[in-house]
């Protein structure tokens, strides 16, 4: 979740930090390393180690601290910063199990300069996230937005929804290769998703009354194997997802469970807000309204003001479901108060502007679903499904 504001306990400007402060400019040849030393007269030291090299990287950091002990007579802790990206959270664990303070940045959160011609070297990025973790640590409100790592069992079980998205994508892929290669010989009503597909191939004749040509035949033979591997590969992944969804005793599962019982919501919904968003914890609704990118962006300038529309700064795989989910909604729970306020609005504007009252839609329903399945606060004229 993100915290860009001070941490619990924390004034607002702090003036004394004494510790070691170091960015980590991650790439995959190497790993810049970049510290403030106390009593190194604000001098800024630099050293790289190769990607990946995680004993070089601790190692580095034990003579930091023990240069630091010789020029101040003191311990000091050890403060660390790196930007979310390719690495994922890896070395985020490794430094915290060495008992270093860790943070994880979003780097679209960094300020920037704004020329036209802006220099971007990894030096330059490595000095402006360390000078990022100082006004962090000082207290400066909004100086940028830490990311909440998740934990490894949470990490791994949002790889089900997110392998069967990719699982579907090819599989629509393969479905439209063959549909193309046999439009273009005439044949328009091959389904490659039904069960005789082998049989239906066999009795397939082109628009000119010719048997399919032998390349063509066995083009469409490997087609077919490997699209008969992306259904087994689906059936045990919604099968590994749908024993994650099993009702057991803890809240987790819990409140599952009442999410499955809505009406228009199925295990693949269920499954994708629990794993992308809802076992999170947020302190109110503007803030899950922002972690999925559902957030307005005003532009106001002195007598000028408009709305540019949502942000797109959050999750763009729960944006896009929440999406899909406020359409289902409308037709599976049409007498809710949030169809109906959609309806009114859509009638207000003459039929016009739906796609824009579909992104409030979708806004107001995960505040409704995020309240619903963590403080059980019904929603107004949902229905159940009937057992």
């Amino acid at each position: 979740m993100p915290a860009s504001g001070p941490r619990p306990g924390q004034v607002a400007v702090q003036i004394r930090l004494a510790a070691i402060f170091v960015s980590l400019e991650l790439s995959r040849s190497t790993w810049l390393i970049t510290s403030l030393v106390p009593g190194g007269a604000d001098k800024l030291s630099k050293r790289s180690v190769r990607s990946g090299d995680i004993a070089g990287l601790l190692n580095h950091l034990t003579k930091l601290r023990d240069k630091a002990h010789a020029r101040a007579g003191a311990s000091f802790p050890i403060i660390a910063i790196q930007e979310a990206g390719l690495d994922g959270f890896w070395v985020h664990r490794v430094l915290e199990r060495a008992g270093i303070e860790s943070h994880v940045v979003d780097a679209a959160s960094i300020l920037t300069s704004r020329r036209r011609r802006r220099a971007k070297t990894d030096r330059i990025d490595g000095e402006a996230l360390l000078r990022t973790l100082l006004a962090y640590m000082r207290g400066e409100p909004r100086v940028c937005t830490m990311v909440r790592a998740p934990s490894p069992e949470e990490e791994d079980r949002r790889r089900l929804c997110r392998e069967r998205k990719t699982l579907v994508a090819e599989r629509v892929a393969h479905v439209n290769r063959i549909k193309g290669v046999l439009f273009a010989q005439g044949i328009c009503d091959y389904e490659p998703l039904r069960g005789d597909r082998r049989e239906r191939l066999e009795a397939l004749r082109t628009g000119d009354g010719r048997p399919l040509p032998p390349h063509l035949k066995a083009q469409i033979g490997r087609e077919l194997d490997r699209l008969e591997l992306l259904l087994e590969q689906l059936k045990a992944v919604e099968a590994e997802r749908n024993a994650l969804l099993e009702p057991t005793n803890d809240a987790a599962t819990v409140a599952v469970q009442a999410l499955a019982g809505l009406r228009g919501i199925g295990p693949e919904f269920t499954a994708m807000l629990w794993s992308e968003c809802l076992f999170r914890s947020f302190r109110n609704r503007r803030q899950i309204a922002a972690y999925a990118g559902l957030a307005p962006t005003p532009w106001q300038s002195g007598s000028v003001q408009h709305e540019q529309g949502v942000s797109k700064s959050g999750n763009p795989r729960l944006r896009s479901t929440m999406i899909q989910l406020a359409w289902l909604w409308l037709r599976h729970q049409p007498t809710s108060e949030l169809s109906l306020w959609f309806r009114e609005r859509v009638k207000r504007n003459s039929g016009r502007s739906k796609k824009t009252a579909i992104v409030a839609l979708a806004r107001k329903l995960l505040v409704a679903l995020w309240k619903f399945s963590s403080s059980g606060v019904i929603i107004k004229g949902a229905a159940m499904k009937t057992a």
